[in-house]
């Protein structure tokens, strides 16, 4: 079995192909990574422990490149995107040209050759925002970002492929957890560096925002088994562990650091909240060990090299 990662040496990807090197009866393991955001450390201070995994950089948009590996492939994961951080603006062209028309091209490979399983990963971005209650995968799209659009958009052209092969699309809540390519942008990631090397953390709003995080071992997990599980069908899915306010991780983070400060930041401005119903159809096909969230931290913390 021949499996393609793209945007492997991402944040995800990196997890996912440690776990993927695992198992015996995958032949080979391509990534495919533009390296654009400058991440390295996959390639250095671990081994994956094999040698049936090859590195090729270049991007989503290389029509060429994508199909000649496309066409050597079995299963295909498709982790390439342009995520932008959440407070930095970024060209919604380039957006754009990632996540909907690097994935449309993708798809297009796909659909042109033997692979068997495709599995996209998405964002609960698509979504926009929450009521009063939980979304579900029947929750009506309404993004409310650039990227959220992008992601919604890209979407539709993978939808096309799931009458024709086995094809799963994850929407994945907001993921935290060590990697030693792991992004700082994201929200609990970002809380634990501050808190350890500045003891202070910055709370854009009120903080009462509430979001859908996924640990990034529960995600790699299940996306390293989604495509050899008989029993799953194809189709859409969500995927996030909990919901939490911004204000209850911070309160937990000074649990651990009591004389961590919080600032505010433009806390006049109501911020939209993003709750995912936690146990959705995906979860019950598998057995995911679920830790307390502050030992959680902890853990992540004890990662950083060393503590002021």
């Amino acid at each position: 079995m021949r499996i393609l990662v793209t945007g492997g040496a991402g944040y995800i990807g990196t997890e996912l192909v440690r776990k993927l090197a695992q198992r015996t009866d995958i032949e080979e393991i391509v990534i495919l990574d533009n390296l654009s955001r400058g991440l390295y450390n996959m390639f250095l201070c671990h081994h994956f422990g094999k040698n049936n995994i090859r590195f090729v950089q270049g991007d989503i948009l290389d029509t060429r490149t994508i199909r000649k590996l496309v066409k050597k492939m079995d299963v295909v994961y498709h982790l390439a995107a342009m995520i932008p951080s959440p407070y930095t603006e970024v060209d919604p062209h380039l957006i754009e040209q990632t996540n909907l028309w690097g994935t449309a091209e993708l798809t297009y490979a796909v659909e042109d050759s033997d692979v068997k399983k495709f599995v996209h990963i998405s964002s609960i971005s698509v979504y926009g925002s929450s009521g009063s209650g939980a979304i579900t995968e029947n929750t009506a799209l309404n993004p409310r970002t650039n990227y959220g659009i992008s992601k919604m958009r890209g979407e539709s052209f993978v939808a096309q492929l799931i009458p024709k092969l086995d094809t799963y699309i994850v929407r994945c809540g907001n993921i935290y957890g060590y990697s030693p390519s792991m992004r700082f942008d994201a929200v609990i990631n970002r809380f634990a560096f501050e808190a350890n090397f500045h003891k202070r953390i910055s709370i854009h709003g009120t903080g009462k925002q509430i979001r859908s995080f996924i640990h990034v071992d529960r995600l790699s997990q299940v996306l390293s088994e989604l495509p050899f599980h008989p029993a799953i069908p194809g189709g859409i899915y969500n995927l996030v562990d909990h919901n939490r306010s911004v204000m209850d991780i911070a309160l937990t983070m000074k649990e651990i650091y009591p004389a961590m400060e919080m600032i505010f930041i433009n806390q006049q401005l109501r911020m939209r909240n993003l709750k995912v119903e936690p146990h959705s159809a995906l979860r019950h096909f598998f057995s995911l060990e679920q830790t307390d969230f502050k030992q959680e931290l902890e853990d992540l913390i004890q990662q950083f090299s060393f503590h002021p």
